[in-house]
């Protein structure tokens, strides 16, 4: 690809073709060549670009009458000119006088497509022999300068000139005036790159800068390249944290038609032998042919995956994921990222002893996203910790057999716990089993996390970090022994007693 960096849009003017078609040499032209310095101004030109020219052919001179040139090879490029693959382009007689070779019938139009496959091929040598064949002159537009800018590349002899810019395909000049005026027409092209929103799928807004995820979850990126005139070399980078695992295929789209898998190539960093040699997650280089057929604003769009895996950051920064594209001669557009956000909840189950919330031991929980509590979460421990509360975190389903997944909590003394790597949504934590002596909780817990990680616990937005979860101990009930007993024995033995002293006297009475 290096070889082929840029494409001429045009290599030199039809008059410059023209003219070159008739050229004639200098012992017979009769004519002394021009004088003078040239000056080559490229208007419009592009900030933090660099722009080259390479002086090819030589103007020795010129019949202003019959606009009749005559040209010979520089020294670095002689051997170029007189090759194979340039004679189809230019032919050299016994003097060393370069003309056009024109084909029998050759429209203006045609001659300027062959010019700009000429340009094509000086540019690959230019490149190929980086160091051996240098520019006559390098200018580098104000990387900080947002207005338009003139770049000018003066005291030039008269020659035939290719201007090459690092921003793509450029190369026009007229070398029958001293001075020349160039528009760059190439654009920088743009990345935007968006990460889809699992809950908001079908809506306006289901890609955006970020989204959340449960640690386990597949999540969706989308990187959108804005082409532009010019464009060359294009190769797409794309860096992950290591909290997320590239999914390993990707979808091309070229307003919104697939891409042949031939127009590009797909590198991974997990590639055996590796292939990328940068720090990025995976790269698509497409082909100077797929290029070719880029038009302006033409839209590149490359959707891929990644699991949110066991290494998430929780809250904070989040998990980054971050696209640029390198073009033409090693430049590169600003780079886009995206972050993917998890969090965690945690609970403190506690009861009420002299004012004081102390950890209730042995109390069990499990986790849902429906309130019957079914489809339980399954977790994995990752920290036991009696003092400050065991972690737990959401288990992948891909998590290897060996690895012991839970569905049930059961609190420590410390009565704290923690479930992290939680997708902003609505959870129902339910107590299935509560602590001897304590009252069960009648109803699951309404858990919130919206999209910025706060919390909401039964309606009610919480002020504090943690869901605090309260039991009670039952009340004492009446018994059936005590002295409440006693005083009910003592008082039916009084009445029995009467009733015998009352039953007796009336008996002896009765008998008298």
């Amino acid at each position: 690809m290096k070889l082929i960096k840029k494409i001429a849009a045009i290599m030199l003017s039809v008059m410059m073709v023209l003219g070159m078609a008739s050229v004639v040499s200098a012992d017979e032209g009769g004519a002394a060549a021009p004088t003078g310095n040239g000056k080559i101004t490229i208007t419009n030109a592009i900030a933090g670009q660099t722009y080259r020219i390479y002086k090819i052919l030589e103007l020795e001179s010129y019949d202003a009458t019959t606009k009749n040139y005559a040209y010979k090879a520089t020294a670095n490029w002689k051997t170029f000119i007189e090759s194979t693959e340039a004679t189809a382009y230019f032919k050299t007689d016994s003097n060393g006088g370069v003309t056009w070779n024109a084909t029998p019938g050759e429209t203006e139009n045609q001659k300027a497509t062959r010019a700009a496959e000429f340009a094509k091929l000086a540019l690959a040598r230019a490149n190929k022999l980086n160091g051996t064949i240098t520019p006559t002159q390098t200018e580098t537009a104000n990387s900080s300068e947002t207005t338009p800018q003139k770049i000018e590349f003066s005291n030039l002899s008269l020659g035939y000139y290719l201007v090459d810019s690092s921003a793509g395909a450029l190369c026009s000049l007229n070398t029958t005036a001293t001075e020349v005026e160039i528009q760059e027409k190439n654009g920088v092209p743009s990345v935007e790159k968006k990460v889809q929103e699992d809950s908001k799928v079908g809506q306006t807004d289901e890609w955006s800068d970020s989204n959340t995820a449960d640690i386990g979850q597949t999540v969706n990126f989308q990187t959108t390249i804005t082409a532009q005139p010019g464009a060359q070399n294009y190769v797409l980078h794309d860096k992950m944290d290591s909290r997320l695992t590239f999914g390993g295929t990707v979808t091309v789209k070229k307003n919104g038609t697939d891409v042949n898998a031939a127009d590009y190539t797909l590198k991974k960093s997990t590639d055996s032998p590796a292939s990328i040699t940068d720090d990025c997650t995976f790269e698509i280089a497409f082909t100077q042919n797929f290029c070719d057929t880029l038009a302006a604003n033409d839209q590149i769009i490359v959707t891929y995956s990644a699991t949110l895996n066991e290494k998430a950051v929780i809250a904070g920064e989040g998990n980054k994921n971050e696209t640029w594209l390198k073009y033409g001669d090693n430049s590169e557009t600003t780079h886009d990222t995206t972050t993917t956000k998890t969090y965690s909840i945690p609970i403190f189950k506690y009861t009420t002893k002299d004012s004081k919330e102390t950890g209730l031991e042995g109390a069990k929980f499990t986790l849902s996203k429906n309130e019957k509590g079914t489809n339980l979460i399954e977790l994995v421990s990752v920290r036991n910790d009696d003092t400050n509360g065991d972690t737990y975190r959401v288990a992948k389903e891909t998590e290897a057999t060996e690895i012991k997944k839970i569905k049930e909590v059961t609190t420590t003394k410390s009565g704290k716990f923690t479930i992290k790597g939680l997708d902003a949504d609505t959870y129902y934590l339910t107590e299935t089993q509560q602590p001897d002596g304590y009252n069960k909780l009648s109803a699951p817990i309404t858990v919130v996390i919206d999209e910025n990680g706060n919390i909401t616990v039964n309606g009610q937005k919480s002020s504090v970090t943690e869901v605090k979860v309260q039991n009670n101990t039952g009340t004492i009930l009446p018994t059936t022994g005590g002295n409440g007993t006693s005083l009910i024995y003592f008082l039916g033995a009084v009445l029995a007693l009467g009733a015998g002293v009352v039953l007796i006297t009336k008996q002896r009475m009765k008998n008298n």
